[in-house]
């Protein structure tokens, strides 16, 4: 029985009111093909008929695979406590602490996750409200549009693709945006021209209200951020680093090389990898934008007896005020995922966090010996991290072979940047902390198999002679 406020003759009365004569008529804006259909269920089950079905979907999921796949997506050791915090029952109905009598402790906790990720990104302005870290470079480029008054922004080529979709989709054909190609040669292979950099902001007919780039890139290539930066401020624009957050353990944080905002995703600090989320959204910036990011800000404060208080600040840029005229309408109240973030953070300590990094750039390293042993080079020279691109003859059909020896061979980047000729014949791959040697060994012994049988079935194939 679904649930309904109004009476018959309640909704009746309205209609009259409205001057119409059905509820239809109310979205008769919306072309008919776009309206929602009559849902086409299954006939019902009953519970125990339910669970087997649900049970034998779930029995499909392969969970015995070696895995290498990354791509904005990682695994991490999560401690036990992280879970056990978020069972807790006063967190799983956690909304916009708009009341903060009633809200101390969720506001506290969005509190502390600001504080700890502005310390992360060396930024002090932190928001807790943003979905992924797709949604947040969108609103990312956004806020330099409004703090620019300009309508345009380059985004490199290296940026996750699921990213660059995700801010053509936000800007909607009303703001521009311009794609900054990749070096196609040389040692820096794969990473931001800077040359196309310098010569997309010198047009003075469409002036840059920003450039976003990632650290380590989409390639897993560490990018020249500081220098990026200098170019995009010298030209008058705001420079968005698109981060992960594990890597900033090891690598400059956005704040020191003058990046005027930070966005990136949220997942490796204690969330689980999951097909469609929910996932967390990272967005920081310099005080100077504070006006502009959208979101849940809380701040410190005394109440009137002198004692410690959390609220909500800065309201006047939020839709619940502002409406068309916010900040954004898209984005919600995180706390649950930034408070997974933060008991992660606070229970590996910042040697801890170090440590994940620099294990999972050694298991990298690791990794890219023992494929390059078997006959899969890296495809780049510039520094990485802890992924990378290898280059596999047929790769597609490699990755599916593959999976049938129990490894997921990372991401075959055709699939993803199908307008990179260059990257037809690759295999991005990735290592954490828990990333194993035997796993690793389980990997290029079966890939240099895969690749022995390639050798061997193109040796087969007979050279017709020449016309002479």
């Amino acid at each position: 029985m679904p649930y309904g406020p109004h009476t018959a003759e309640d909704r009746t009365r309205m209609l009259q009111a409205l001057g119409i004569d059905s509820v239809d008529r109310l979205f008769d804006d919306i072309p008919e093909e776009l309206r929602a259909s009559e849902l086409r269920l299954p006939p019902p089950e009953s519970e125990l008929e339910l669970s087997a079905r649900l049970a034998a979907l779930a029995g499909r999921n392969r969970t015995d695979l070696a895995t290498f796949l990354g791509a904005g997506v990682f695994r991490h050791w999560s401690p036990p406590v992280v879970d056990q915090i978020l069972l807790r029952g006063e967190w799983y109905t956690a909304y916009t602490p708009y009341q903060p009598e009633i809200s101390q402790g969720t506001l506290q906790s969005v509190y502390e996750y600001q504080s700890l990720l502005a310390e992360l990104t060396a930024l002090p302005v932190v928001s807790a409200s943003h979905y992924d870290g797709a949604a947040a470079t969108a609103e990312a480029a956004l806020m330099t549009c409004r703090q620019t008054r300009r309508a345009r922004v380059l985004v490199s080529a290296a940026v996750h693709p699921h990213y660059r979709a995700t801010l053509r989709t936000y800007f909607g054909g009303r703001l521009e945006v311009d794609e900054l190609p990749m070096l196609a040669d040389g040692d820096e292979t794969g990473t931001v021209d800077l040359t196309a950099l310098e010569r997309l902001l010198a047009d003075p007919d469409r002036p840059v209200a920003g450039v976003v780039a990632a650290q380590p890139n989409f390639l897993g290539l560490i990018e020249p951020m500081q220098r990026i930066g200098d170019l995009t401020h010298a030209a008058g624009a705001l420079f968005v680093a698109v981060v992960e957050p594990v890597s900033l353990a090891v690598l400059a944080p956005p704040g020191a090389y003058g990046a005027d905002i930070a966005a990136g995703e949220g997942q490796p600090l204690g969330i689980p990898a999951q097909y469609g989320g929910p996932y967390l959204g990272i967005l920081a910036s310099t005080d100077a934008l504070v006006r502009q990011i959208p979101g849940r800000l809380v701040g410190l404060t005394t109440d009137l007896e002198g004692r410690r208080a959390y609220v909500m600040t800065l309201r006047a840029r939020e839709q619940d005020i502002r409406r068309d005229r916010a900040a954004s309408n898209i984005c919600t109240n995180q706390a649950l995922l930034a408070l997974a973030a933060s008991v992660w953070l606070a229970a590996i300590g910042p040697h801890g966090l170090r440590d994940v990094a620099a294990w999972g750039a050694q298991r990298a390293g690791e990794l890219e010996a023992a494929l390059a042993a078997v006959g899969a080079p890296r495809l780049h020279r510039a520094p990485y991290l802890n992924e990378f691109a290898v280059r596999v003859p047929d790769a597609r059909a490699v990755h599916r072979r593959l999976l049938e020896r129990g490894v997921l061979a990372g991401l075959p980047l055709a699939d993803v940047l199908p307008d990179q000729p260059s990257l037809a014949e690759a295999l991005l791959v990735c290592a954490t902390e828990l990333t194993t040697a035997d796993e690793i060994a389980r990997f290029a012994a079966a890939l240099g198999a895969e690749l022995a049988a390639v050798d061997q079935a193109d040796e087969r194939v007979p050279v017709s002679a020449s016309a002479g």
